[in-house]
């Protein structure tokens, strides 16, 4: 049985999955790493030295997706008004977190949301 990849871990994959969407850049306002398309955030991903427990937040806009992501650990709508736009933010460290892949899907769909269409046409090879 494989073993569980460490939050860190979960975190360099979920980031290098996000850069790897098509126009996506990584910034570091406020000191924090997040993913961008469009010059739009579409995944804040915290920082990544150990000074806070590690997490994502991702802005889901289809209902099921938005109230599963709730029910992980820890989670809860994002501060600073983002919450009432749907953001949501995801702690990577609790038991029970939410596995790299699943945590790539929700990427994926913050993505389709921010991102132009053409670069979301890009994405799916149209």
């Amino acid at each position: 049985m494989a073993k569980a990849a460490g939050p860190a871990a979960v975190r360099e994959r979920v980031r290098a999955f996000a850069l790897g969407l098509p126009g996506a850049v990584e910034e570091f306002p406020w000191g924090e790493s997040v993913a961008k398309v469009n010059k739009k955030v579409f995944v804040f991903l915290g920082v990544g030295d150990g000074s806070y427990p590690l997490g994502m937040t991702v802005k889901l806009k289809d209902p099921e997706v938005h109230a599963h992501a709730l029910t992980s650990p820890g989670a809860e709508p994002a501060g600073y008004g983002l919450g009432k736009a749907g953001w949501v933010q995801i702690p990577m460290e609790p038991a029970g977190a939410p596995a790299a892949d699943l945590l790539c899907d929700w990427v994926e769909e913050s993505y389709r949301v921010i991102a132009p269409k053409k670069l979301v046409a890009e994405l799916d090879g149209s």
